[in-house]
């Protein structure tokens, strides 16, 4: 039965913290950047939200949330990008799925997707020792689709009128997982997407 516990993870160039209150205002900047929260699609908090955001996210019993930090060394050292967790964690199952993705508008398209998804799934196959790692987005969310297809994720399937937008709208939900038995060969891909990208434009990058 896995544990998942919050703890750092860092690779190329980026830092995965724990949500925790003190990230509030650099949420808050990321949020602002690009009016993110506007995409209806997606569950980016408004940058008066970023506390209320915080606070929905670390009372979730099932949820682990993370900070994206840039951790490059540059000018933009420490700076916040970001916000990604596992969540629907089912312990017994040895299954957790990887959403709530979002990132400012400035690294979108760039390494840091491809980044925080190798660094989520290396940990929860490699150290947690899961069976199955799920991913889900909103069915009108069409990038967010084709990139979680490019990692290789199996398309299981669509739960019609599933949840509601922050509009209020139903929304149906597109949802893909990798098997254990799967995850060497996307390991792979993914070091040889960043091996050619190694920190500039990448193909797309999900939001789920």
């Amino acid at each position: 039965m896995i544990d998942v516990v919050p703890v750092t993870l860092e690779f190329n160039g980026l830092r995965l913290e724990p949500l925790a209150p003190h990230h509030e205002e650099g949420l808050r900047a990321a949020a602002a950047d690009g009016e993110l929260w506007n995409l209806r699609v997606t569950s980016v908090p408004q940058p008066h939200e970023a506390g209320r955001y915080i606070d929905t996210a670390l009372g979730m019993p099932d949820r682990v949330a993370y900070a994206v930090i840039d951790a490059s060394g540059g000018k933009n050292d420490g700076s916040l990008l970001g916000s990604t967790s596992y969540h629907d964690i089912v312990a017994g199952a040895d299954r957790v799925e990887i959403g709530y993705t979002w990132y400012a508008k400035r690294v979108q398209r760039t390494h840091v997707n491809t980044s925080c998804k190798l660094l989520l799934l290396s940990h929860a196959f490699d150290t947690l020792g899961c069976a199955v790692v799920g991913l889900r987005t909103d069915g009108e969310n069409h990038a967010s689709q084709a990139a979680i297809e490019r990692l290789g994720a199996n398309k299981d399937g669509t739960i019609r009128h599933h949840a509601l937008r922050r509009d209020g709208t139903p929304r149906d939900t597109v949802m893909y997982s990798i098997l254990r038995s799967e995850w060497p060969a996307i390991k792979s891909a993914l070091y040889a997407r960043l091996e050619r990208h190694p920190r500039g434009r990448t193909e797309g990058q999900a939001r789920c």
